[in-house]
């Protein structure tokens, strides 16, 4: 550890972790094994840091909420282990609403991406450069999302979809799906994503005619879900798209715009 880190003497550090010049690591902070903090980062109290992280220069991980309702109750902000923090990163830890915020394992948070209080996100998530999270969004496994996409409080992306860049996310995005354009819409199954990913052909072919009753046929939600009920037969990956729309608090992404 460089002797210029500001590590305050409650922190816990493991074993083989490089702790750079002009870091600054606050009271009551866990950091896990093996991993790095690039010059200049900021590890404010309540972070729980897994093994093998890197965090880059001028990131800020477990800041205090932006929220008004905060009023500096203990909370926390947990990153996975393996995760890659890039440079200016900003991660807010939790309110009392969820009392943390979450980054998986395997993520990779590329420069000026902010992921703000009570956010929860899974494993493999890949937010690309100045990509935004308002407050209390759920990003489930694998998703990607594009430079400069901003996510809208109180959503949920699903898992293995992909946010084109630029894109403004009012509505929850539905499971191996693509979107773009705006108002953010269907533009297809996420097609490459899946089979970089193990998914079978027969697998991806059913994907895809789940989504093309719900969003090809010109049928409203309600209907569209019906629809596949009948038209396909139950099986997991059927019942796991279902099973999103129908909990989908906030609606969702509206099909193709001619």
């Amino acid at each position: 550890m460089s002797k210029l880190a500001n590590i305050d003497p409650k922190s816990r550090i493991g074993q083989g972790t490089v702790v750079c010049p002009f870091v600054t690591i606050e009271e009551d902070v866990i950091i896990g094994d093996h991993c790095w903090l690039g010059p200049g980062c900021t590890i404010m109290k309540g972070a729980r840091i897994g093994d093998a992280v890197q965090i880059f220069p001028g990131a800020v991980i477990s800041a205090p909420p932006q929220d008004l309702k905060y009023r500096g109750e203990p909370t926390l902000t947990r990153i996975g282990d393996r995760t890659v923090v890039r440079e200016c990163v900003t991660i807010n830890r939790g309110t009392t609403d969820r009392n943390e915020t979450v980054v998986g394992r395997d993520c990779l948070l590329m420069a000026y991406t902010h992921v703000a209080h009570d956010c929860l996100l899974g494993d493999h998530v890949i937010m690309a450069n100045l990509a935004t999270l308002a407050g209390h969004i759920t990003v489930h496994n694998w998703a990607i999302l594009e430079g400069l996409v901003a996510v809208q409080q109180f959503l949920t992306i699903g898992e293995h979809s992909f946010v084109g860049g630029g894109s403004l996310v009012r509505k929850d995005v539905p499971p191996f799906v693509k979107c773009a354009k705006d108002p953010l819409s269907f533009a297809g199954v996420n097609v490459i994503g899946l089979r970089r990913r193990g998914f079978k052909e027969d697998e991806i072919r059913l994907i895809e005619d789940v989504y093309r009753v719900i969003y090809v046929r010109g049928y409203n939600i309600t209907r569209a879900i019906e629809q596949v009920e009948v038209d396909i037969a139950p099986s997991k990956l059927r019942d796991r798209i279902l099973q999103f729309i129908r909990h989908s608090n906030a609606g969702v992404i509206r099909g193709m715009i001619e």
